[in-house]
């Protein structure tokens, strides 16, 4: 038996304090629903004293406690390094439930019309089944910034709406005398529009692994919130094995240049067997002389943006491809840490360039974790953009 205490760390119980809160959050949105619902202030005599108001306020308050959890348990489970397959399944599944739970109440209630509902809902469903698909075939797609201030959105309309009934029924002149039924619904609405936004950005992202085409540049990345390394593994190998095979069928041969990653994506693409066939070649070239001399980086580009930089990736992404003589490279250049750059570049901070002989791009992505997940997550990140590329030259 390993006694090694970072394998221990990659693989944690399932009895962990995060997945401890996020079954608490579970248990407790019963809680949450029959203080909004249950007529329970005349089950335990307070009497009419007691007006609705402070009943919908205890109701928005528990509502406010349990989504405060999601934050609480995330953190604990990053930090702790505990994050386990059982958590990565409950905590959006809570979030689900939570939401829905909330909805259907404020449905019940007659403060919510059920076509607000049904967008969301239909929404969550539509994802859901489109991630699935996804994570069949190897690929993570990632959550964008779009679909975190829906959650936003959408908790604090659901708060507003507890706290407030928006007189669903009567005139319009008497609805928007209200000043707390147009905050509300003005929420609501952003929330609606986020929705659909970014059930948008699932779809587009995912439009090769629905059949609906191909995914661009700008749009291939992995997943960062909470892939750990034995997961980053899984899926370079599984995309390294799909870039050979689509390299094979297409005739094309790769190159790579390669700079915080210090050659991992070269031995990612050679640990493959028949690899020889496709892959050319590759640089390391970790310093600022070996870009210079190897790959023809200008000391221009050098001085004035500095090796994590748009012009460093295209230079080096176009000076791979032709040294090595391949349809295609990819080129890297980044930050794993421990510190950022004197050009004001965070750890994270990586450049992504990719050449082909009709054009050479470059992005930037900023990915989160220690130097270990950054490069790693830098690694399958560029095999993606060659799985892209193959994938449009074989159609």
């Amino acid at each position: 038996m390993s006694t090694d205490p970072t394998n221990e760390a990659k693989r944690p119980e399932i009895a962990t304090p995060s997945n401890a809160i996020t079954i608490t959050r579970i248990l407790l949105v019963p809680v949450f629903v029959a203080a909004l619902l249950a007529p329970w202030p005349e089950w335990f005599g307070f009497g009419l004293g007691f007006s609705n108001d402070w009943k919908s306020i205890i109701a928005a308050s528990i509502f406010v406690v349990i989504s405060g959890t999601d934050w609480l348990d995330g953190y604990l489970a990053r930090s702790r390094n505990e994050i386990t397959d059982f958590g990565k399944f409950m905590d959006p599944l809570a979030d689900k439930i939570l939401v829905a739970a909330a909805l259907i109440c404020l449905v019940e209630l007659g403060d919510l019309p059920t076509w607000v509902v049904l967008i969301i809902l239909a929404r969550e469903f539509i994802v859901s089944g489109v991630r699935m698909m996804a994570a069949s075939k190897g690929v993570v797609i990632a959550a964008s910034m779009v679909g975190k201030f829906k959650t936003v959105f959408q908790m604090i309309a659901i708060v507003l709406f507890a706290l407030k009934r928006s007189y669903m029924v009567g005139t319009l002149g008497e609805a928007f005398s209200d000043f707390m039924w147009d905050i509300s619904w003005i929420v609501m609405l952003i929330a609606l529009a986020l929705t659909i936004a970014s059930m948008v950005d699932y779809l587009v992202k995912s439009r090769e692994v629905i059949g609906l085409g191909s995914s661009s540049l700008s749009m291939v990345a992995i997943e960062e919130a909470e892939a750990n390394d034995i997961e980053l593994t899984e899926l370079i190998s599984s995309r390294a094995h799909e870039a050979v095979a689509l390299g094979k069928k297409s005739g094309k041969t790769l190159a790579t240049a390669e700079s915080l990653t210090g050659g991992l994506i070269g031995s990612a693409l050679t640990s493959v067997p028949g690899s020889s066939a496709v892959y050319r070649g590759g640089v390391v070239s970790y310093v600022n002389d070996i870009k210079m001399q190897a790959l023809g980086v200008s000391s221009e580009d050098l001085e004035r943006s500095g090796a994590v930089s748009e012009p460093v990736a295209l230079a080096m992404a176009q000076g791979a491809r032709e040294r090595m003589g391949a349809d295609m490279a990819v080129s890297v250049t980044g930050l794993a840490g421990p510190d950022g750059d004197e050009y004001g570049n965070p750890v994270g901070t990586v450049w992504i360039g990719f050449s082909t002989s009709e054009r050479t791009v470059a992005r930037c992505d900023h990915f989160e974790g220690d130097r270990s997940s950054i490069r790693m997550k830098t690694v399958a990140a560029a095999l993606a953009e060659f799985i892209a590329e193959l994938s449009d030259e074989g159609k």
